[in-house]
């Protein structure tokens, strides 16, 4: 079968802090998680077909995450397990800020075990997009591995999509992760990056003048530059579009805020294509995006619990009636 949409990377479990038990000490809810599959949840929502290629342990964390992916709608078909290496867990701790910290179980993790050989070509030949992050890059093993799939998806004509999703603490350095997503943005098509990866990436303060430096070396047909609270951005050769975020008083936390994001994104690309990126094509876009990250934030994970589609356009009918 051909995909839509075939996504490389890590499959974890997300531990976020859900209150204090009767003695006082802090509980945490196993969600199902990784930004990759986060991204083709959502995808399903939108009645695209996916797949998932990665690694998980062959425990009990590793069976559950293979359940949960089937049940949201994504194949599981090149979906391993590790008898070997335990699967990654994350927890996740919510600052006062409302920014998130995380302390990862992963060294080594079964993500980080998949190796080039492994990787199923034929998938991803026949996928229209393929989309990885940077922590598939992590390991030597795996770097191999997310070569070759994008070595795979470039003969074939497939566009690829690049999310850095940066991660500090599972890099050996910040110049290897540097090295690594600079090999991400040489090989994409659509990169959906933060506000803190540019300004870190580039040096640049301004998100504009960072765009432009990752230009002067890529040509990336689409950049969507996400905020937080303070919106989005989507930039093309000629154009740029800015777009405010919706606030919400309901956020429980923001865990796969940017994955609901770039999954609009995604979808707008699968429908239209990456041509006649108009302004009000990307504004549209990135309305759309926005609110489904904002209702993400409402709900604790993201794996299982991404908004609909009539979710998304209640939102969005309620904005253009106000």
């Amino acid at each position: 079968m051909a995909y839509d949409v075939v996504a490389l990377g890590e499959l974890l479990i997300d531990f976020t802090q859900n209150g204090l038990s009767e003695q006082g000490n802090q509980l945490f809810e196993a969600n199902p998680g990784g930004a990759p599959c986060n991204v083709l949840s959502m995808l399903c929502r939108f009645g695209h077909t996916t797949a998932f290629i990665g690694k998980v342990g062959d425990d009990m964390f590793g069976k559950m995450l293979a359940s949960t992916i089937t049940s949201c709608g994504i194949s599981d078909e090149a979906l391993l397990f590790d008898p070997e290496v335990n699967t990654t867990l994350a927890f996740v701790h919510k600052l006062a800020s409302g920014d998130r910290d995380f302390s990862f179980y992963r060294n080594p993790g079964a993500d980080m075990m998949l190796r080039a050989d492994e990787v199923p070509e034929q998938l991803i030949a026949e996928a229209k997009v393929f989309h990885f992050g940077s922590l598939s890059m992590t390991s030597p093993q795996c770097v191999q591995a997310t070569q070759k799939a994008l070595s795979v998806a470039e003969k074939n004509g497939v566009l690829r999509s690049f999310d850095p999703n940066l991660r500090p603490p599972l890099w050996r350095s910040l110049e290897e992760a540097k090295a690594m997503i600079r090999y991400g943005l040489a090989h994409c098509d659509v990169l959906k990056i933060s506000d803190n990866e540019i300004q870190w990436l580039t040096g640049e303060e301004d998100y504009t003048a960072g765009v432009e430096k990752i230009r002067e070396v890529h040509s990336i047909p689409l950049i969507l530059v996400s905020m937080g609270p303070h919106g989005s951005r989507a930039y093309t050769e000629h154009i740029m579009v800015e777009q405010p975020a919706r606030l919400t008083s309901d956020t429980v936390e923001t865990t796969g805020a940017g994955d609901a994001f770039c999954a609009c994104v995604l979808h707008d690309v699968l429908e239209n294509g990456l041509v006649q990126l108009t302004e009000e094509r990307l504004s549209g876009m990135l309305r759309a995006a926005n609110v489904a990250a904002s209702l993400v934030t409402t709900r604790r994970g993201a794996l299982r619990v991404m908004p609909t589609v009539d979710e998304i356009f209640t939102v969005l009918h309620s904005i253009t009636v106000s």
